[in-house]
Formats: C-alpha cells, structure tokens, sequence
C-alpha cells in the first residue's frame, strides 16, 4: 500500500484498470468480467479504476456489481468526470473509440461545475455506491482552461465537503498533468503511456513536479496498449497500429530482458514503480488469466543490472 499524496488514500502497487471490462476492442461476458474482479481481489488489489466512457458506463455498472457486497472501507474506486454519457438521437449504431457497446448513449465533454457534478452523480448511480473514493478530470485536452478553472474548483470543493477523498486528473500527456501539479492542489494524477521502456517523457518535467508538490501519480498504459506485452506485426501503440520502427525497438527490449529470463510484460509493468512518485501502476484486464498472468509477473526478482541496462532505454538496437 502507497499514500496517495496528501490525501487519506492508500491504494495498492498494482491496481486494476477497468477499461477492458468495458468490451474495449473486444466483447467480455458478464462472468468473465466478475471473474477478472474476482481475481483481483483474491490476489490482494483493492485499487479499482474506472471511467464512465469505457463501454459508455458498462465498465462501471459491472465493477459496481462485483464491488458492492465487499467491505466498503477495504477497497478504493476511482472514477472520472467530465465526460457524460447522453442518449443518443438517434442511435449511432458504431462506437468510434474502440468499445463495443450498446448504441443507445453517446458521449459528450463537459468540464463545467455543473458538469462534474453529474457527471458523478451519474457515476454513483451506475456503481450502485453513495461515494467513490478517487475523482480524476478526464481527458480535457482540448479543454485545458475549463478544466483548470472550473472542473478542478468543482473537485475541490466535493473533496472539502467529504464526497470524494482524493481529486485528480488523468490524460494520456505530461504537459498538462504539469500544470495541474504546479497550479493547482490536486492528490494524484493518472499519466497513460508517458511513462514507459519506450515513452520516458513524464520523467522531463511531471515527475519531478509531482516528487517535488507531494502529488501521487498512477501510471498506465505501461504496454503502451499492446507493444510492450507481446511485440510484433499487427500489436498496437497508443491505441493505433504499432509502426515497423517501435515495433523493431520493443522486439529489441525483449532480447534485453529475455537475457536476464524475463519477459518484457514484466518488466514494462514494474518500470514505473523504479520511480519514487509513482504509486502504482495500473493495469487493464478482461479476464481472470490475465489478473494470475500480472500477479505472478509481479513476484519475479528483477535484478539492479537490468534496470541499469534499461537506464537509457536498453541501449542501442
């Protein structure tokens, strides 16, 4: 267990990442999803994150389903704001971001006071839970400003009348995280991808701000969506098709590691931690294999000469 900044919340080195379980890029049945969490829980992760924008609220309704009859005070769920879920007029029929879901609700950005307000609500309903612990802004990447003054004060003033415990941001860069870090009083932020063996750029400036401010950070994305697990023609990069070049170097990080009779997976999955404002990684599943496959990664002795060979990524391909 990990304080996360300031706040009274500990989460676990390992969390779970919920998008999965929101049919991101393919289909997960119900018991496949209850049996992920299930997993998780026996192997002792009690961090769970979600969003309402994965699977249009079907991550949180099923992570709701398999949290709500455990011991509330046992468990942290973090989920996200800004991004509501409306109903579609009329249906749409395909879901462009990847999540196969049913099409009778779309999304739409909101990073008004007002916003936030719903948009947790809303989150609150679908968990079937009167509090989350974690509240992070949502991707506001295009609305950096609305999100600095009003989404973040919104937060702010749910995490002083006790609603939420901890108030963040998570996006898929570094340079905005930055700016919340140094402009204002957030708990954690959740930095997807930016933090990697192949993308080291939170390391520039977020990092070290968030070491510096006290502020906890959430690494995901730590395969890049794909790469970094299994490497190779078709995997994926940040949710796209993988080019020949970072697809040649993640195969070459793989010999690095296999040298040492590791698996790049887990290695890639314990990088972050080697920082000391990281408090967890965090990792999207879809089924109970996946969970035993990320536990028992997480018990290998990964050697200080490793991490020195991968200090300056590895060396040269």
């Amino acid at each position: 267990m990990r304080q996360m900044g300031g706040s009274p919340v500990s989460v676990t080195e390992l969390s779970f990442g919920g998008a999965a379980i929101g049919n991101l890029f393919s289909e997960v049945t119900d018991d496949d999803a209850r049996a992920a969490v299930d997993a998780a829980w026996d192997g002792g992760i009690r961090t769970f994150d979600t969003a309402p924008h994965y699977g249009l609220g079907l991550s949180e309704r099923r992570l709701g389903d398999a949290l709500r009859h455990r011991p509330r005070d046992q468990y942290v769920i973090s989920t996200k704001v800004g991004r509501l879920l409306y109903p579609a007029n009329p249906p749409y029929g395909i879901d462009p971001e990847g999540f196969a879901v049913p099409a009778d609700h779309v999304r739409g950005f909101d990073f008004s006071a007002d916003g936030i307000r719903r948009s947790l609500e809303a989150s609150l309903a679908r968990l079937g839970m009167d509090r989350v612990d974690v509240a992070l802004i949502h991707d506001p990447d295009d609305h950096g400003e609305q999100a600095i003054g009003e989404a973040y004060p919104a937060l702010e003033k749910l995490r002083e009348q006790g609603c939420v415990r901890a108030i963040g941001v998570g996006m898929n860069q570094a340079a905005m995280l930055t700016r919340f870090v140094t402009e204002t009083d957030v708990d954690v932020v959740l930095v997807a991808g930016r933090y990697t063996l192949l993308d080291r750029s939170a390391a520039d400036a977020l990092l070290p701000a968030a070491r510096e401010r006290g502020v906890a950070v959430i690494a995901a994305g730590v395969f890049n969506s794909g790469l970094l697990a299994a490497p190779g023609p078709g995997t994926t990069y940040d949710y796209q098709a993988a080019p020949d070049a970072l697809i040649s170097r993640a195969k070459y990080l793989e010999r690095v590691c296999a040298g040492y009779g590791l698996p790049l997976r887990a290695v890639a999955a314990r990088f972050p931690l080697t920082h000391p404002a990281v408090a967890s990684v965090l990792i999207g599943v879809r089924s109970a294999a996946e969970i035993a496959d990320a536990l028992s990664l997480r018990k290998l002795d990964i050697p200080a000469e490793l991490w020195a060979a991968l200090a300056t990524g590895g060396g040269t391909a």
